[in-house]
């Protein structure tokens, strides 16, 4: 799973400018009509029917819940968080992040209504207003929330592969120092691996070697070149499935989502916590449900699951 980046444009009076042209304050009490409560039922695909709370309702901002949608900008393709339904029609989506939205917001009485956005206006255009959030397997990085409050939804982060039987004893990072480990080449697992060998590894490093794409960095290791593969851990579980009786995945218990797992979030204009904090509230309501687990899982997602819906959890 690549870390999708952006810029970050605009200033303080950007904000501002955006915060009134995404309708004013986001104060519940705003508006006329705020207690209208519209009950709202969408059905996803493999899951089921998923129908409005009206006490979660209640913590949407007056403003929107009178409007009662809101409009989300995304990048297709990104699967499996979101892709086109039909190639070549640009308005019409599927996906994880697109369900999970779909279904938080018909917990919150709304309809969502997704719009194709080239990757790098995704932030300018939530800072000028021209849509109320952003989502599409986005990381939530530090730097990101100088524009946007993050709902966290899922987490990944880095998992080990192994020859099957695990010969080595590989559990987790830890004992991969004075190891030969194969990455993509540039990739984050590069990086880090290189980070925590100096810091952790006292006088055995791990030897990092590095190839063009994840694909030869598995084939070395069943070649018997490298002692582990080092790649997102989301992928390598499809990896793992396809090379059975070759390579099995490492399952780390104090490590569930991966080492240095990192938050994959929506994004509201900073200025909105409100309306991010309503989003919070109904995805937790779809984890407590079950609900979320049956998303997670028809996309083969369930790796990346997280037990507790947060806010701005960057880890960098």
């Amino acid at each position: 799973m690549r870390i999708r980046q952006f810029a970050l444009v605009g200033a303080t009076t950007a904000l501002l400018a955006a915060t009134a042209a995404c309708g004013g304050s986001t104060s519940s009490s705003a508006g006329t009509s705020g207690d209208q409560i519209k009950p709202v039922s969408v059905t996803i695909d493999g899951v089921g029917a998923v129908d409005t709370d009206t006490k979660l309702a209640k913590k949407v901002p007056a403003e929107v819940r009178d409007r009662g949608s809101l409009t989300v900008a995304t990048n297709a393709p990104y699967q499996p968080f979101i892709d086109f339904k039909v190639e070549g029609k640009t308005d019409e989506f599927k996906g994880l992040d697109y369900d999970l939205f779909q279904a938080a917001s018909a917990r919150l009485g709304l309809k969502a209504t997704f719009s194709q956005q080239p990757f790098d206006g995704l932030v300018p255009g939530l800072q000028a207003g021209k849509y109320d959030a952003i989502a599409g397997g986005i990381t939530d990085k530090k730097e990101r929330q100088q524009v946007a409050t993050f709902v966290d939804y899922s987490a990944s982060g880095t998992g080990f592969l192994v020859a099957t039987g695990n010969p080595l004893g590989v559990k987790s990072v830890a004992d991969l120092c004075g190891r030969k480990v194969a990455v993509q080449k540039a990739s984050n697992q590069a990086k880090n691996l290189a980070a925590y060998a100096k810091e952790s590894c006292a006088g055995k490093p791990v030897e990092v070697k590095e190839y063009p794409e994840n694909p030869q960095a598995v084939q070395a290791l069943i070649a018997g070149n490298v002692d582990a593969v080092a790649a997102t851990k989301v992928n390598l579980v499809d990896t793992a499935a396809s090379l059975s009786g070759k390579a099995e995945l490492v399952e780390d218990a104090s490590a569930p989502n991966g080492w240095l797992a990192s938050p994959n979030g929506f994004g509201f204009l900073k200025a909105n916590k409100e309306l991010a904090e309503a989003y919070r509230a109904a995805v937790q309501s779809l984890i407590d449900d079950g609900t979320y687990d049956k998303i997670l899982a028809r996309w083969k997602q369930t790796p990346i699951a997280v037990k507790r819906a947060t806010i701005d959890q960057a880890i960098d």
